[in-house]
């Protein structure tokens, strides 16, 4: 395998602008984006911390770029996986060359299409009223003293480690 070389990128980055999205004539879609990828190093000399940012081309083709095209905005932050490639065109006479990352993997790091905390807040408190009201239903009295579970009973289970999952 070695002696085939390997042509892998590994990036976690930001979003620096809105997806571009535009289609082949095969119907096929084509996804670009810039990504910036950050260090930071302390100055030997003067014990200042520097820091250094990169910008990188990323290319998304077919359901993948449709995805980027709908969740992924301005900022959001993404882990990227794909091979460099690099294409060439003539253009008033001069040749030209960009370098692009053509991915084929992509996760969102950040949360579920930027969504603040409030919008899981009302549904743990539909949960909790839920919760309330079983255990009142169920001939547990609210009163005495409040259990360490925020008012939640753990199933008697709760501590059985015995499963399927195999990590």
């Amino acid at each position: 395998m070695a002696s085939r070389g390997v042509n892998k990128v590994i990036l976690v980055g930001n979003v620096g602008r809105d997806p571009e999205t535009r289609y082949m004539p095969s119907g096929g879609a084509v996804c670009n984006l810039a990504l910036a990828t950050s260090e930071t190093w302390k100055d030997k000399n003067t014990g200042q911390n520097q820091e250094r940012t990169e910008w990188h081309r990323i290319v998304f083709f077919n359901r993948l770029a449709e995805i980027v095209n709908e969740y992924v905005r301005k900022g959001s932050k993404l882990y990227i996986e794909g091979s460099l490639r690099t294409r060439s065109w003539e253009q008033d006479g001069i040749k030209r060359y960009a370098t692009e990352i053509v991915a084929n993997e992509m996760q969102m790091l950040d949360s579920r299409g930027g969504a603040s905390n409030d919008n899981y807040s009302g549904m743990n408190q539909d949960m909790n009223q839920d919760m309330s009201q079983q255990s009142q239903s169920s001939g547990q009295s609210g009163g005495g003293q409040p259990n360490q579970g925020g008012g939640q009973q753990r199933p008697s289970d709760f501590d059985n480690f015995d499963d399927d999952i195999p990590f």
